[in-house]
């Protein structure tokens, strides 16, 4: 690989990262494909995800800024994928995980996840509100975003409890029964559930559904640095991005944590678990570390700490940017120029690798390019995070659950 400067190499990454949500997605809906490449159980280019869309609405965004896509063509492609979503399949507001791009009709994530998926519509409405704040001038757009966004029915996931629950169908009903308790990926769903001009929770379900639970506050320390929040020893890294993808974390801070610690903390000790290298996995180090969810020689999982399986994705260190520049600027360069044609590819970096097992994944996860190239921009410029908490709606509802802003630091 060439040798280039910091913002040339970001530039590169980002171009083609982006690559996925422009020249693959899907030809009709302008929707991101879940995966490019084939697995038994789902035809992988008629299925587009709703999150995996929000975060490349978000990513379309960057690439605007940076000229890789011109503003006409970046607001052509999110008009067509909002014109999709309104006749596509949705359950009390609230989008599927999977949809078929040609048809708009639910594809079922798993037998009794056939209706509506919250934290998935989170994700897409999070993109979306970036792209009305972005394209201000632009009315039409923006109003067709409003309805998809008012339509929304964020206490319908409540059941009449002071938690949200995650999916509800219509053939199925609540069987899934999976409350949506913190500490992971979710702080965001709560977030947009109080924010809504029309179906807003009531700020108990905040307190009694997402902090009341055994895994939301931690006060540990691990590698001799402390954790707020989360599981043992942080979980995997998309619990620092997905949500923070639009919500600022810079001075964000509650009752509970600052959040910009709470990220800083949690990305440092995975990275410290890698140099540390517990089980000896090949090619562990410094420069090359991150755990989180993507695919692995044994198929998908959500690797951590605890659940370290040798299997390392570029998105956990690069989407970690803003919190760690420098380690994950290492670690892109490790992957880009010693990894090199192992992992580059047309549409980016491979997902992920397992060097002790001599595996490297044969796609990208729409999930995992996404946030490298929106968090990359929220290093170099804080774009999509401004955008985000500009949103009128977002203010008011981290007002509502008590969230407050103070000076801001950096890494």
């Amino acid at each position: 690989m060439i040798s280039l400067s910091d913002d040339a190499l970001l530039d590169r990454v980002q171009r083609q990262t982006l690559r996925y949500f422009v020249d693959f997605a899907h030809q009709a809906s302008g929707m991101a494909r879940e995966r490019s490449n084939p697995v038994p159980g789902y035809d992988y280019m008629q299925t587009v995800t709703t999150g995996g869309t929000g975060f490349g609405v978000m990513a379309m965004l960057a690439g605007c800024e940076r000229g890789f896509l011109t503003r006409a063509d970046a607001r052509a492609r999110i008009a067509r994928i909002v014109g999709f979503l309104e006749s596509a399949d949705r359950f009390h507001g609230v989008f599927p995980h999977f949809l078929n791009g040609e048809t708009g009709k639910t594809i079922p994530f798993s037998p009794q996840d056939d209706g509506g998926d919250l934290v998935e519509t989170s994700f897409l409405m999070m993109g979306l509100l970036c792209a009305r704040q972005y394209f201000f001038d632009d009315t039409k757009l923006g109003a067709a975003i409003d309805r998809l966004w008012d339509a929304v029915e964020w206490t319908w996931h409540t059941r009449g409890e002071d938690v949200l629950y995650w999916h509800w169908s219509p053939r199925h009903k609540w069987a899934m029964n999976h409350a949506i308790r913190g500490w992971n990926e979710c702080l965001v769903t709560y977030v947009l559930a109080a924010s809504s001009p029309t179906y807003a929770i009531d700020p108990r379900v905040y307190y009694r559904g997402w902090t009341d639970s055994p895994v939301f506050r931690n006060g540990q320390s691990v590698h001799d640095i402390a954790l707020p929040l989360g599981p043992d020893q942080g979980g995997p890294l998309f619990f620092s991005h997905y949500s923070f993808l639009g919500l600022d974390p810079r001075g964000l801070a509650d009752a509970y944590a600052d959040y910009w610690a709470q990220n800083r903390a949690h990305v440092l000790i995975n990275r410290a678990h890698c140099i540390a290298n517990p089980h000896n996995f090949t090619g562990y180090g410094a420069n090359c570390w991150g755990l989180t969810a993507c695919d692995g020689d044994k198929g998908y999982d959500a690797f951590s700490p605890t659940n370290d399986r040798g299997v390392i994705a570029p998105t956990a260190a690069l989407s970690s940017m803003p919190y760690t520049p420098k380690e994950s600027l290492a670690a892109l360069r490790h992957f880009h120029a010693v990894m090199g044609d192992r992992l580059w590819r047309n549409c980016g970096f491979a997902d992920a690798f397992n060097e002790t097992a001599g595996w490297v994944a044969e796609g990208h996860l729409a999930i995992d390019q996404g946030p490298i190239v929106v968090m990359i921009e929220n290093h170099r410029s804080a774009l999509l995070w401004r955008l985000f908490m500009s949103c009128r709606e977002v203010a008011t509802g981290l007002g509502r659950l008590g969230f407050k802003r103070h000076a801001q630091v950096s890494a």
